[in-house]
């Protein structure tokens, strides 16, 4: 919705699946967990790594691999977005973007709001996972209210699309008139 409204989106999930796919990490993801964590395609087995979530450590560990190389792509994207004059503002869409220190460098962060049976239906529907992988998810994250609570606005996305789209349209409007030009 924001994209639609003049803003280049940069979404770090997508940026993460590209990282994961250079040969560079399979070799990496292969070295670190073994042969278990690799398709018989060759790719990293984004599935069988999901285990990493159970162990704090694992974790940091693969983020040690995906996160620099993520902020390198996000930096250049931002370079191409600043020297675009039809794009108003750039939105990265973070779900790490607390954890990762990434929103430090926003002039103002937007929380998407939904209750715990919603995020449920949509993970199961989009993502295929189960009440337990997002509870694991979730859990690795800095907890929602705490997120909620740091975010300078915040839109439910309980309703219908058109009632968000309004909300997202406001929350827009009121960022371009606080922060004109940058």
């Amino acid at each position: 919705m924001l994209q639609d409204l003049g803003a280049g989106v940069i979404d770090s999930d997508a940026l993460a699946r590209e990282v994961m796919e250079s040969p560079e990490i399979v070799t990496a993801v292969r070295a670190a967990w073994g042969d278990q964590a690799i398709t018989p395609e060759g790719k990293v087995d984004r599935v069988g790594l999901r285990r990493v979530f159970d162990d704090p450590e694992q974790r940091r560990r693969l983020e040690a691999l995906i996160h620099p190389r993520v902020a390198d792509r996000r930096e250049a994207m931002l370079s191409r977005f600043d020297a675009d004059p039809n794009c108003v503002a750039v939105v990265l869409d973070s779900p790490l973007l607390f954890e990762a220190g990434v929103a430090d460098t926003c002039d103002a962060v937007i929380f998407v709001d939904a209750d715990e049976a919603t995020r449920l239906r949509r993970v199961t529907e989009t993502r295929g996972w189960s009440p337990q992988e997002l509870a694991r998810r979730e859990k690795s994250q800095d907890p929602l209210a705490d997120k909620k609570q740091k975010a300078d606005y915040t839109v439910s996305n309980l309703s219908t699309v058109d009632a968000l789209h309004r909300q997202v349209a406001e929350v827009f409007s009121r960022l371009i008139a606080a922060f004109p030009g940058e």
